[in-house]
């Protein structure tokens, strides 16, 4: 029997990077996986693959900025695949700049994407998990909310507060069988990230400094995600709960 056999999971910007990896390993460990993403081709293509390998996974295009499209969603989800037990708050966004030359409208689709995104999502799925008094939540947040990162002002505003929500939620819900667990990416080779190099200037300069940085001596490849977003996402994580893990090579230890 595989961890996450019987369970259904929803994965938000599933279609790529960290989300598109780990929707493959969920439903490679047998869970059947709704692939939520603005870019319905790519949630395809993320759907394809695990179709290919024997999986069970459907593509739904959802902005998670806007509630009926969400709530629009879980329903489909949990018509097609069954109630979710398993949610993995991954989409994100981000623009590189100083705090000082961005302007209040890009402040608003960061913390609309990043952080109220999130909580459409929360709001969506945990009744059910309340009812059934089961549920995991893995969210993804980013090392920028634990140590700060130049440029990204209101990403790591953002990330900050979905690790805070997180614990709250955790505390107010441990008693329904629901655990909620963050995982804060270090620098991470994805389409985000080769925006954050070009936004730098000299992005070879910046990737030697980033591994001359990081004590395992490389960028994270997606594929190094979802080994820990599992882990909380399982029940060998059924005891832990309002935890943040940082999975940076080494980037940030801070307790």
């Amino acid at each position: 029997m595989e961890r996450f056999d019987g369970n259904t999971a929803i994965v938000t910007g599933g279609g790529g990077g960290i989300g598109g990896e780990t929707c493959a390993r969920l439903a490679s460990e047998g869970a059947a996986v709704a692939v939520l993403d603005r870019d319905l081709a790519t949630a395809e293509v993320s759907v394809g693959r695990i179709r290919d390998a024997g999986g069970q996974a459907i593509a739904l295009e959802c902005d998670i900025t806007d509630r009926k499209a969400v709530d629009g969603a879980v329903a489909k989800t949990e018509e097609e695949l069954g109630p979710v037990d398993i949610l993995v708050n991954n989409a994100g966004w981000d623009i590189f700049k100083p705090f000082t030359q961005t302007v209040p409208e890009e402040w608003e689709r960061l913390i609309a994407i990043n952080l109220t995104g999130a909580l459409h999502m929360h709001h969506a799925v945990l009744p059910g998990m309340v009812e059934r008094r089961h549920g995991r939540i893995v969210n993804i947040s980013s090392d920028a909310a634990r140590a700060g990162s130049s440029g990204e002002a209101v990403y790591a505003a953002c990330k900050g507060g979905l690790v805070a929500f997180s614990k709250t939620i955790a505390r107010e819900h441990a008693r329904h069988g629901i655990t909620v667990n963050v995982v804060c990416p270090g620098p991470t080779d994805t389409a985000l990230f080769a925006d954050f190099k070009e936004g730098a200037g000299d992005p070879d300069k910046l990737l030697k400094a980033f591994e001359r940085a990081i004590p395992l001596g490389r960028i994270a490849q997606p594929q190094d995600l979802p080994g820990a977003i599992l882990f909380f996402a399982s029940d060998d994580a059924a005891y832990v709960t309002g935890q943040v893990l940082s999975v940076s090579g080494g980037l940030t230890m801070a307790g």
